[in-house]
C-alpha cells in the first residue's frame, strides 16, 4: 500500500513542479497588444483561462493515476 501512495505522491509533486515551470515560462509572457487601454485585461483574461484549462487537467490527471494506483493495490 505504501508503495501505491508514494507514487501517487511522486506524481503529484512532479505534476506541480511542471505546472510551474509552464505557469512561469511560457504563460508569463503572453502579452495582448493592439486594443489600447484594455491590453493588460485581455491578456490577464487569457492567461486566467489558459491557468484554468491546466488546472482541469492536472485534476483529471491525478484522478486517473490515482484510480489506476488503487486499483492495482487492490487487485494484488
Amino acid at each position: 500500500m505504501k508503495k501505491g501512495l508514494f507514487g501517487f505522491l511522486l506524481g503529484m509533486w512532479i505534476l506541480i513542479i511542471l505546472g510551474g515551470g509552464i505557469v512561469v515560462l511560457i504563460l508569463g509572457p503572453i502579452s495582448i497588444t493592439g486594443f489600447g487601454d484594455i491590453d493588460w485585461f485581455l491578456s490577464s483574461v487569457v492567461k486566467a483561462i489558459i491557468a484554468l484549462i491546466l488546472v482541469a487537467v492536472w485534476i483529471l490527471i491525478l484522478s486517473k493515476l490515482k484510480n489506476w494506483i488503487f486499483k492495482k493495490e487492490i487487485q494484488s
